[in-house]
């Protein structure tokens, strides 16, 4: 996605600051509903909300989400091939004693 087309829910301007000599601070922690968020720290957002992933974890998580994607893009292609077996649903919904399985 360009950065011209991420939405923007709230925008505005403050004409008498930032001061240049504060208050505030750079490259502090700052905590947003519980969320602690470091410098260098990888925010994402969508419509369904908005994910800090601490820098330190970011290699991990992007392997993590590459390994997650091949699995759907095969998923779908076994989808569309008629060759998708989603027997295991059956099995786990029956092992439960849903009926109707």
């Amino acid at each position: 996605m360009n950065w011209r087309e991420f939405p923007v829910y709230a925008a505005g301007v403050t004409h008498r600051g930032p001061y240049k000599d504060g208050p505030g601070e750079i490259n502090a922690a700052i905590a947003i509903d519980g969320m602690v968020i470091n410098a260098g720290d990888l925010i994402l957002g969508d419509e369904d909300g908005v994910l800090c992933v601490p820098y330190d974890q970011c290699a991990e998580v992007l392997v993590a989400a590459q390994a997650k994607k091949a699995a759907e893009e095969k998923q779908m292609a076994n989808i569309l091939a008629g060759t998708h077996d989603a027997s295991w649903v059956d099995a786990a919904l029956k092992k439960l004693g849903c009926s109707g399985v």
